[in-house]
C-alpha cells in the first residue's frame, strides 16, 4: 500500500471458506465500515471477517464499494494446481461485480505462495479486476509480495494480532474470532456424554404432528432458551421428514437468523451421530442466513458425513459455492416454492 494510502473494508456480506464460497455479513453482530491504512491493518481484518484465523489458505476481500465480500480457498500444495484456486476467487468477483481487492496469503511456503500471487494479480488484473495488495502472513508476520515495498517488508514485519484496534472493535461488536477453522468445527461437534442421554430419550419419543415443531422453535427463538432433553428427541424425529423439517427453517428472516443459529448449534452437539443430520442441516441455513459461511460449510460437512445426499444441506452448499447473498433470502424463498425444499 502507498503512502496515504486507504482501504475500506465492511465486516460484512460475503464471507466465502472452505474450498467453495460461503454468503455472509457475520449475523447479528452490527455492519461494521474499517479503514485499513497498514498491511498490518489488513493482516488483522481478515480473522474478524472471516470469524477464524486461516491456515494454509489464500484470502479475496473486496475494497472500496459499500458491502464488502471476503473469500477463502485452501492454498494448494503443488504449484501446477494454483490456477484453480484463481478460477475458484475470480468467479464469486466477477459474479458480484467487485472492481478491487486484496489478496492475503496464509503459508510458510514461499514458492507455492508466490505462485499464488502472481498468478492472482495476473489473472485478476487481466479481467478488470484490481489487486490493490498482497500479503503473506505467517507467524505473527506479514510478508510484502508485490514490487515496491521496503525491503524490511519482504523480510516479514511482526504485527500482534490480539492488540490490533480492529481486534478490539471486534470484541465491542460482539464477533468471535476463533484460533482456527478446525476450533470452529469443534465448536458444533458431538458431546458424547450429552448425547447419550438424548438417545435414551429418542427411543421412547414420538414424531410431533403438523405445525408443532415450527411452534416449538418459534417459542424457543423469542425466549432465547434451547429444548429440552425431550423436546429434543422429538425434534430429532420430526425433521427427518421434508414437510416437517421445514417448519424449523423456510420461514426464517435475517432477523431470526442469529438465534436459529445458537439453538440449533447447541441441538448438534447434544445429538447422537445417527440423529444429526437434518438437524445439521438447519444449522447450515441458519448460520447461512445469519452471515456465518465458516459456520455454515461446518454445518454442512456434519450432515454430510451422515447423508451425503441430504437436499437441504445441498441446497445449502449451493448457496454457499454461488456466493449468494443473504439478503436475497427473501427473493430466493418464493422461487423454491412452498415448502423452500426442492426434494419435499
Amino acid at each position: 500500500m502507498g503512502a496515504g494510502s486507504v482501504l475500506l473494508m465492511e465486516t460484512s456480506d460475503s464471507t466465502p471458506s472452505q474450498s467453495a464460497f460461503a454468503s455472509a455479513d457475520r449475523g447479528s453482530p452490527p455492519r461494521t465500515l474499517l479503514r485499513a491504512r497498514t498491511p498490518a491493518d489488513i493482516a488483522a481484518f481478515v480473522p474478524l471477517a472471516l470469524g477464524f484465523l486461516p491456515e494454509h489458505s489464500v484470502v479475496m476481500v473486496s475494497t472500496g464499494a459499500p458491502g464488502g465480500m471476503q473469500a477463502r480457498v485452501d492454498l494448494p500444495h503443488d504449484p501446477d494446481d494454483v490456477d484453480d484456486v484463481v478460477e475458484a476467487l475470480l468467479r464469486p468477483a466477477r459474479r458480484h461485480g467487485v472492481r478491487e481487492v486484496v489478496i492475503v496469503i496464509y503459508d510458510d511456503d514461499t514458492t507455492v505462495a508466490d505462485e499464488a500471487a502472481w498468478a492472482i494479480h495476473e489473472e485478476f488484473g487481466e479481467a478488470g479486476v484490481e489487486v490493490r495488495e498482497v500479503l503473506r502472513v505467517h507467524d505473527d508476520h506479514w510478508y510484502a509480495v508485490l514490487p515496491g515495498a521496503p525491503l524490511a517488508a519482504y523480510r516479514g514485519v511482526p504485527f500482534e494480532l490480539a492488540e490490533h484496534p480492529f481486534t478490539a472493535q471486534a470484541v465491542f461488536d460482539g464477533r468471535v474470532t476463533h484460533a482456527s477453522r478446525e476450533a470452529l468445527r469443534a465448536s458444533i461437534a458431538l458431546d458424547a456424554v450429552l448425547a447419550r442421554e438424548v438417545e435414551d430419550e429418542i427411543c421412547s419419543a414420538a414424531t410431533l404432528p403438523a405445525g408443532a415443531l415450527g411452534a416449538l422453535v418459534r417459542r424457543h427463538l423469542a425466549t432465547g432458551t434451547r429444548f429440552t432433553r425431550a423436546e429434543l428427541a422429538t425434534v430429532a424425529l420430526t425433521v427427518t421428514a421434508g414437510a416437517l423439517r421445514d417448519e424449523a427453517w423456510a420461514w426464517l428472516g435475517r432477523a431470526d437468523a442469529r438465534g436459529a443459529v445458537e439453538l440449533w448449534s447447541d441441538a448438534v452437539r447434544r445429538l447422537p451421530t445417527s440423529h444429526v443430520a437434518a438437524p445439521a442441516a438447519v444449522l447450515a441455513f441458519a448460520a447461512w442466513l445469519a452471515g456465518d459461511g465458516a459456520l455454515a460449510w461446518c454445518a454442512v460437512d456434519r450432515c454430510h458425513d451422515v447423508d451425503p445426499d441430504h437436499s437441504l444441506a445441498g441446497l445449502v452448499a449451493q448457496l454457499l459455492e454461488s456466493a449468494t447473498s443473504p439478503d436475497d433470502w427473501e427473493v430466493l424463498r418464493p422461487r423454491l416454492g412452498g415448502t423452500a425444499d426442492p426434494a419435499a
